[in-house]
C-alpha cells in the first residue's frame, strides 16, 4: 500500500492506494545539492519520497526551479542523489539505462538533422548494438502518424511532428519506464492539446510506466493517474492528487466543469508554493 496526501479545504486526508506490484520508479528520502563556485552549494531537492507504480502515469507540477527536471534526470541516471536512493524497476537507474530499459524525451527533440525520421527513430537499436527491427520502427511511425514522412529530414517537419518522432524514438526499444521532460513545452497551445490526446492514445496501448514533467496544469490533469505538486526550492512533495476521470479521456473532458474544477484546485496549490527561496 502507498499513501496519497490530499489537501481539501486546508485539511489533510490520507488516501490508501493499492500497489501489490513493486513501484517501477522509487525515490526514497532523496536530497540533491549542486555545487556552486567558491565552495558554496544550493539544495535543489529535499527529502523527496515518490513512486510511479507499474503501468501508472504520474505528472510532476511545480514552480520554475523547484527540481522537477532534476527528479527526471535522477530517474534517468543522468544525476546522482546527494542523499537517499533512486531505483527503477528495483535497479539503479544507470543499470536500467545501460540495458536500454528507459525511454527519454526532452523539450528539445534532439533529432539528428542529417538523418531521416526513420533513421532517427531506429537509432537506439544501433546504440544498443542490436539489429534494427524495421517492423517495430514502421509500426511506431504509423502510431505517431509519421509513416509518410519516414524519409523526410527533421527540418522538413513541424515542431509537433518532430516531437512525435522523438517520442517514437523513446519507445522503440520497448522501455520499462518512459521519462518525459516538457516534451510539448515549446509548442503552441492548439498543437500541444492535440499531442496530449495523441500521447494518451500511445500510452494506453502498452501502459508504460510514465513520469511527465510539465508546467501545464491542464496537460497534467488530462494525462495523469496522479499529479504531484512540488514546493519551490528546495523541492519537496507538497501534495499528490489522484485523477479519477475515466479512461480513455476524450477531448470534450477538457471543456467540462469537473475538469476545470480540478485544474483550478491544482493551480491554487501551485500559487500557494510559488516563491523560490535561496540564490
Amino acid at each position: 500500500m502507498s499513501l496519497d496526501l490530499l489537501l481539501e479545504d486546508g485539511v489533510a486526508h490520507i488516501d490508501l492506494v493499492s500497489s501489490a506490484a513493486p513501484a517501477d520508479l522509487q525515490l526514497s528520502g532523496v536530497g540533491k545539492d549542486f555545487q556552486l563556485r567558491r565552495g558554496t552549494s544550493v539544495r535543489a531537492l529535499d527529502a523527496v519520497d515518490l513512486e510511479v507504480g507499474h503501468g501508472e502515469f504520474v505528472a510532476l507540477l511545480g514552480p520554475s526551479g523547484c527540481g522537477k527536471s532534476t527528479i527526471l534526470r535522477l530517474a534517468a541516471g543522468l544525476e546522482s542523489p546527494t542523499s537517499g536512493s533512486v531505483t527503477v524497476g528495483g535497479n539503479a537507474p544507470e543499470e536500467m539505462a545501460r540495458s536500454h530499459g528507459l525511454g527519454v524525451a526532452f523539450q528539445d527533440h534532439a533529432l539528428l538533422p542529417w538523418a531521416t525520421i526513420e533513421r532517427n527513430v531506429s537509432m537506439p537499436f544501433k546504440l544498443a548494438r542490436r539489429t534494427v527491427d524495421e517492423d517495430r520502427v514502421a509500426g511506431l511511425l504509423e502510431l505517431v502518424g509519421l509513416s509518410e514522412f519516414a524519409k523526410a529530414r527533421p527540418r522538413q517537419l513541424s515542431g509537433g511532428m518532430r516531437q512525435r518522432a522523438s517520442i517514437a524514438r523513446a519507445l522503440v526499444l520497448e522501455p520499462k519506464m518512459l521519462l518525459l521532460d516538457e516534451p510539448f513545452g515549446a509548442l503552441d497551445a492548439v498543437t500541444r492539446r492535440r499531442l496530449n490526446i495523441e500521447l494518451q492514445a500511445i500510452w494506453a496501448r502498452d501502459h508504460i510506466s510514465t513520469l511527465l514533467v510539465t508546467h501545464a496544469v491542464e496537460e497534467a490533469v488530462f494525462l495523469a493517474d496522479r499529479v504531484v505538486v512540488m514546493s519551490a526550492r528546495p523541492g519537496r512533495i507538497e501534495r499528490i492528487r489522484k485523477i479519477d476521470f475515466e479512461r480513455p479521456r476524450k477531448p470534450e473532458l477538457m471543456r467540462s466543469s469537473e475538469f476545470h474544477a480540478v485544474v483550478d484546485e491544482l493551480t491554487k496549490s501551485l500559487d500557494d508554493h510559488d516563491e523560490v527561496v535561496g540564490p
